[in-house]
């Protein structure tokens, strides 16, 4: 009895150390974006006020990965850079009329897609309205099978023809929804999808090419 109390009593404790455990975790992961939180806010302060060095480290804490953003929508590192460029002194320009509650990294992504796109248009990309009845069947594309090698598929995805790489980084990695894709480019929320699908084949279909070679 006494042993089997023990027992009882031993897993009591090491239940209780689990729930310790994983609300420290939860206690300084809530901690950790407070103070993220609070250092974002005192630059937009500060460059609020005019401070110089702050308008110098927002583009430090920031400019590396826009300008991967840049370089993924666009293609070529010329125009990558031309646009980084332009978004940051829209960023300078208007970072008086960015609200509070705002996440500062997302509000500055928006600010270079919508250069990218701009850029895009610039350069008479077409985005091509498809009927949704003539692609279903190219619809069903097998997720794992599309997670190859990393290098490979980046390199085909840089082949892409513009309109089908907007929509595939767009979806892939700036994390857009298909409507919200769509009302980034004029386009239906099924052209959005249906032009992802066929991006994904292409890239496939490269991939693959490379990989028999």
């Amino acid at each position: 009895m006494e042993r089997g109390l023990s027992q009882v009593t031993l897993l009591f404790l090491f239940w209780e150390c689990n729930l310790f455990l994983r609300l420290a975790s939860l206690i300084r992961t809530h901690l950790n974006r407070l103070t993220t939180n609070l250092l974002t806010d005192q630059l937009v302060y500060r460059c609020r006020q005019g401070d110089v060095r702050a308008y110098r480290e927002l583009y430090d804490a920031y400019s590396k990965a826009m300008y991967n953003i840049c370089l993924r929508m666009l293609g070529n590192s010329a125009d990558a850079e031309d646009v980084l460029q332009e978004a940051f002194v829209q960023v300078f320009n208007n970072i008086g009329k960015i609200q509070q509650e705002a996440s500062l990294s997302g509000w500055i992504k928006r600010i270079v897609v919508n250069h990218c796109l701009s850029q895009l248009r610039k350069k008479k990309v077409y985005f091509e309205e498809v009927e949704e009845e003539h692609v279903s069947g190219e619809a069903e594309v097998d997720e794992v099978q599309f997670a190859l090698s990393v290098t490979l598929v980046k390199e085909a995805i840089a082949q892409l023809p513009d309109g089908y790489r907007t929509v595939l980084n767009l979806y892939l990695f700036e994390d857009y929804s298909h409507r919200e894709i769509g009302e980034l480019l004029g386009i239906t929320e099924s052209t959005a999808k249906t032009q992802y699908m066929r991006a994904k084949e292409k890239v496939r279909g490269i991939v693959k090419q490379k990989t028999v070679a």
